[in-house]
């Protein structure tokens, strides 16, 4: 049975590597994703092995999306987006009836 982890962005750590952990990613957008950790760190690893962030921290985040490169791959157990609802708004044209504008003289102070 696989381990499930749920964060707020996309992850790949060096320590999950081989714990056979899925992670549930709510980004801000809405949109929800469950990948497998190990399946996309193998798709990505040649990748993360140039990366500096991999060198020093031995992790990798993405805080909007997950990479291109395990978009619709088997690395992507589930994907959702939630529904933002929309509203129309309805312009209503009115008439405003022209008044008499009073002229004043301004007062000029010397």
């Amino acid at each position: 049975m696989s381990n499930l982890l749920q964060s707020k962005r996309f992850v790949l750590r060096q320590s999950l590597i081989g714990k056979d952990t899925n992670v549930e990613v709510s980004f801000k957008n809405g949109k929800s994703v469950t990948y497998s950790h190990d399946k996309a760190f193998e798709i990505m690893k040649p990748a993360l092995e140039a990366m500096n962030c991999w060198e020093k921290y031995k992790s990798y985040t993405a805080t909007n999306n997950v990479p291109k490169a395990i978009r619709e791959t088997e690395a992507i157990i589930a994907s959702s987006e939630t529904e933002v609802e929309t509203t129309t708004d309805e312009v209503v044209e009115t008439e405003v009836a022209e008044t008499e504008l009073e002229t004043a003289t301004p007062e000029v102070a010397f």
